[in-house]
């Protein structure tokens, strides 16, 4: 690691106890000299990943100094090249973060396979990071991660940007003030997968471009020949790249129930419904179940995740003219007193039917609103309070959705231990907790 730098917490503790055995004069200690920037002082921060949802990740962190952009494909980066003529461009970020000395924070907005090796490249260096979702690609990864955000003391984020919305903390706010009783099922469905999967042999071969470096994009991924059909887009269906539609928008969609329920270390896993199972790709289709154990006064929750066009049964008394979720994404919260249903990012929260919500008063706020996903991100890199999905927050949520994305290539139900983190019952569906890595990428 860098001696260049030292984590927030541990200089301001160490700084703390010099100024009280040495006796300073001076009356107050400057802000700046702990660790801390002033809200109008600008980061300097870089990007993992220029292109694609990197560009739109780099437009919500404009207010700072964009001082360099790496991509290996610099066809797909070549707008955010233009756009930050004054950023340095790499196409190996261990180059970038070990060679520029000036960046504080990045953004990795990568395909999932790189995510986790970015971003403890970063943290060992005390770079601040906000990762794209899934946090990464596999649960080994989600637990390193969690630890080192805590071991280096830097500021972090995922990106699931409807955390940081009104929607979200109004249906907490209802199923805390026990609107709809004891919730035992929860239901949530996307339109995904909308790129190719069901695929059972890898692509043909093909040229890579010239504007590619084809070697650095697969990081810590097995070697295999470059398709236009892996990148820049349709990688998320290939389990050497991806998570599919649940690492697609998983993090989003069941956000809402895993914040309003303390969601946590499911008991098991079980894939119970499936299209297109094969060695290469993720399925057309699926259904996976879910069951959490009791949380404190909560009861046991039973969640079920629909894929590829599968759609959880209507509840009685919803008619089919009701729109349930935003139609293609949403969640539906069942409990013994009601029924909530809510949008991909817990948009548009409402009882159902929706008589219920003539006249309806929305319970007082309780949860501290966000002044936006990357705002929040920024004011935590500058020292202010911890962005609200840190990775204490979104690393175990991680863990859970990834367990459905290990339910789809094996069969039958899955016995979970969190703490040992391990299948009880099914040595085959271990071997994905975690995979090999290329020399060099190891995480």
């Amino acid at each position: 690691m860098s001696d260049r730098r030292v984590s927030r917490r541990s200089f301001i503790m160490t700084s703390a106890a010099t100024l009280t055995a040495g006796k300073v004069l001076a009356k107050t200690v400057s802000l700046k000299r702990l660790g801390y920037k002033s809200p109008n002082e600008k980061l300097n921060i870089a990007a993992i990943g220029a292109g694609g949802k990197g560009a739109s990740d780099l437009e919500g962190c404009s207010s700072e100094n964009i001082v360099a952009l790496c991509d290996p494909d610099w066809k797909t980066a070549a707008k955010s090249f233009e756009k930050y003529p004054k950023a340095k461009q790499y196409k190996d970020f261990r180059q970038m973060l070990d060679r520029q000395k000036d960046i504080e924070a990045v953004t990795i907005s990568t395909p999932d396979h790189n995510h986790a090796v970015a971003a403890l490249w970063a943290m060992e260096r005390g770079i601040h990071v906000y990762v794209q979702k899934p946090l990464t690609q596999n649960i080994h990864e989600a637990r390193k991660l969690t630890e080192a955000a805590r071991k280096y003391g830097v500021a972090t984020q995922m990106g699931n940007q409807g955390h940081s919305g009104e929607g979200v903390r109004k249906l907490c706010e209802m199923v805390w003030a026990g609107e709809i009783g004891n919730v035992k099922e929860v239901h949530v469905w996307t339109n995904r997968p909308i790129w190719p999967q069901g695929i059972p042999n890898p692509l043909p071969k093909e040229p890579v471009p010239d504007t590619m470096d084809w070697d650095i994009w697969l990081g810590p991924a097995k070697v295999r020949d470059y398709n236009h059909d892996y990148a820049p887009f349709n990688w998320r269906g290939w389990y050497d790249f991806g998570c599919g539609a649940l690492g697609d928008m998983a993090c989003h969609i069941c956000d809402p129930a895993n914040w309003a329920l303390q969601l946590r270390d499911p008991s098991s896993v079980e894939c119970i419904k499936i299209d297109g199972r094969n060695d290469q790709t993720f399925p057309n289709k699926s259904i996976v179940k879910y069951e959490f154990p009791a949380r404190g006064t909560m009861a046991p929750v039973t969640l079920y995740w629909y894929e590829g066009g599968e759609l959880p049964p209507r509840p009685q008394g919803v008619g089919e003219d009701v729109k349930l979720g935003n139609g293609k994404n949403g969640s539906l919260f069942s409990g013994d007193k009601g029924i909530i249903t809510a949008g991909e990012y817990g948009d548009d929260s409402r009882l159902l039917p929706d008589e219920r919500m003539k006249d309806y008063k929305f319970p007082d706020p309780i949860l501290t609103r966000s002044p936006g996903h990357y705002r929040d991100w920024l004011r935590a890199c500058k020292g202010g309070e911890k962005a609200c999905s840190n990775f204490d927050y979104s690393g175990p949520f991680t863990e859970w959705v990834l367990l459905g994305v290990i339910a789809q290539r094996v069969e039958g139900k899955l016995l979970w231990d969190s703490n040992k983190m391990r299948f009880t019952n099914n040595s085959k569906a271990n071997q994905y907790i975690s995979r090999e890595y290329r020399k060099g990428w190891k995480v």
